[in-house]
């Protein structure tokens, strides 16, 4: 297994329970040179990388562009080029913006509502021309507010879930753009890897060139988060309340019928076990 990383927002440390069994290159995915080396003799390709923040994209929308599209459209190139037979593309439910419809369903009109939103939609676009045009197996898994081990608490753009958890462990408060009330479907990683290797090996006719949503089909306010964290930690968790945010999507659920059709995908595991296992993670890490 070959893997390519800039370590832009990972970390290397992150690799090191399989560092013995990969290929690591680090480089940049918009590098044509760097790509034409990480494709060579690759029959599989999962494409993670990205500039993955809302925020972000609204204070530098030109780098989001970049890394998100052009990017994209050079890994497809190369890849068809390097005789790839199947990309599975992280793509994103920000592409159906704030449409008020609930849930979610993959025929759906997109409506972006940011710089990420637009260059994560544009990239499932390439890859549907390019499943199409020139016969590269592409599908693209719209994922749902990932979340899990190995986030990154302390980024000026952290996910909400692992800046809950690690200042509830901290025993500190944790702040809330909005009102609490605006809900998200929060998809654990193991469900997220779980889509990846289920697309990486359906059928073609089922799935080349088309949109699935990966989530756990079930909302949860944020309000509710910090009460089911706090029943997790042992503690009641302060909450402050900040003005809501641009480009923030008020109410996300997802329709998973398709993945669980079309892929076989079970998504297993619920927010609240999910939530669970990360509080664990993250506590036993603090223990180190």
């Amino acid at each position: 297994m070959r893997v390519i990383d800039n370590f832009f927002s990972g970390k290397r440390e992150n690799l090191a329970e399989v560092a013995a069994d990969i290929d690591l290159q680090e480089g940049d995915v918009r590098d044509d040179a760097a790509l034409e080396r990480a494709l060579a003799g690759v029959e599989l390709v999962f494409h993670e990388a990205a500039i993955p923040s809302v925020p972000r994209s609204l204070v530098d929308p030109l780098s989001s562009n970049e890394a998100n599209i052009t990017a994209t459209l050079k890994l497809l190139h190369y890849a068809k080029k390097a005789g790839v037979r199947r990309v599975v593309y992280a793509a994103s439910s920000s592409a159906y913006g704030d449409t008020p419809t609930l849930p979610k369903v993959e025929t759906m009109r997109p409506a972006p509502l940011s710089p990420y939103a637009v260059s994560k939609l544009a990239g499932e676009h390439y890859c549907q021309v390019y499943a199409s045009a020139y016969g590269l197996e592409t599908v693209s898994l719209r994922y749902f507010n990932v979340f899990g081990a190995r986030q990154d608490p302390k980024s000026e753009y952290a996910a909400v879930i692992p800046r809950f958890v690690t200042a509830a462990l901290a025993g500190e408060g944790v702040t809330i753009f909005g009102d609490g009330t605006q809900s998200r479907d929060f998809c654990f990683i193991e469900n997220t890897v779980e889509a990846n290797l289920q697309a990486s090996s359906a059928p073609a006719d089922q799935v080349s060139g088309r949109v699935f949503n990966v989530a756990c089909g079930e909302a949860t306010t944020l309000n509710q988060v910090v009460e089911l964290l706090g029943g997790i930690v042992g503690r009641k968790i302060p909450v402050e309340y900040a003005p809501g945010r641009v480009g923030d999507v008020k109410h996300s659920l997802a329709d998973v019928t398709e993945a669980r059709t079309r892929l076989g995908y079970k998504g297993a595991v619920s927010f609240v076990e999910g939530l669970r296992r990360s509080v664990a993670w993250y506590a036993e890490r603090q223990k180190k």
